[in-house]
């Protein structure tokens, strides 16, 4: 049975088959060609499945987002199915499951490799959306040191003195990668995806409950808690709140925005900003 007569379908590429990411594509992916990457192909064939029963039309891609080559194939992939008109990265490992060297490679550089390779494939009027985190607030990094990021290749930032001197743990690590793709995404908005126009900005989401959430309040559920209790929503996020938001950001009431982060965090970063509650 054809579902869908329409051809030369718009592409919406997700590289990072998660929750978060899955729940956003579902928003805006009615009538679209959707492009799954992820480095678990067992993963791929469940999300995959769970797009085609719901009514969707759905390909996948083997990824490893750690890998210039590998995210460069996938963007390309993308292209060649038609008009890459949304491009989604949810990619990325927490504190609890990685080493600092990983979650810098993962987190930091292979979203600079994905930002690089769709700022060559994307339509014009199109949008780009890296997932971040709130922890990119909470590790404030030099201006100076900034300035320096912004004008580093993505080969080249794991070399970047600053990120080699600080990012001794998992969680710094973690907390630095985010706050470089607040950077990685201004810097796109401004040069490589400007000359596509395209758009291309963050969303930092605070503690969003999902299957990887799990692992880090196994670990850290005490100082979970205590961030939650802070916070003036005093509860968790849902991955369907950060979706309502990334639609908005993708979608077409949102075109004078580019090159921006937006904090969803229930108010966990305003309670460390005034002192009502103390990061350990």
């Amino acid at each position: 049975m054809i579902f869908d007569r329409k051809e030369n379908k718009d592409v919406i590429a997700l590289l990072g088959a998660g929750s978060m990411g899955c729940a956003i594509v579902r928003r805006i992916a009615a009538g679209k060609k959707i492009l799954l990457g992820d480095i678990s192909e067992k993963n791929l064939e469940k999300v995959s499945g769970d797009f085609k029963y719901g009514g969707y039309d759905v390909e996948t891609c083997i990824v490893d987002a750690m890998e210039k080559d590998s995210v460069e194939a996938f963007a390309q992939k993308a292209a060649s199915l038609g008009n890459v008109m949304y491009f989604i990265d949810t990619a990325g490992a927490s504190p609890n499951q990685a080493s600092p060297e990983h979650i810098l490679s993962l987190d930091m550089a292979g979203t600079g490799y994905a930002v690089d390779a769709f700022g060559k494939v994307m339509a014009e009027g199109g949008a780009g959306l890296i997932i971040s985190s709130q922890t990119g607030y909470m590790y404030p990094i030099p201006n100076e040191t900034e300035l320096e990021i912004l004008k580093t290749p993505t080969e080249k930032l794991m070399d970047v003195p600053f990120i080699k001197e600080t990012a001794t743990s998992s969680g710094l690590a973690y907390m630095i990668a985010k706050r470089v793709n607040h950077l990685q995404a201004q810097k796109a908005a401004a040069t490589t995806w400007k000359e596509r126009r395209a758009r291309i900005n963050t969303i930092s989401p605070g503690v969003i409950v999902t299957p990887l959430a799990y692992d880090e309040f196994a670990a850290a559920g005490e100082g979970y808690q205590q961030m939650i209790d802070a916070s003036a929503a005093m509860r968790t996020g849902t991955s369907e709140e950060i979706a309502e938001a990334g639609a908005f950001l993708l979608g077409e009431h949102a075109k004078f925005i580019t090159g921006t982060d937006l904090l969803i965090d229930g108010g966990v970063i305003a309670a460390i900003r005034t002192g009502v509650y103390k990061l350990h």
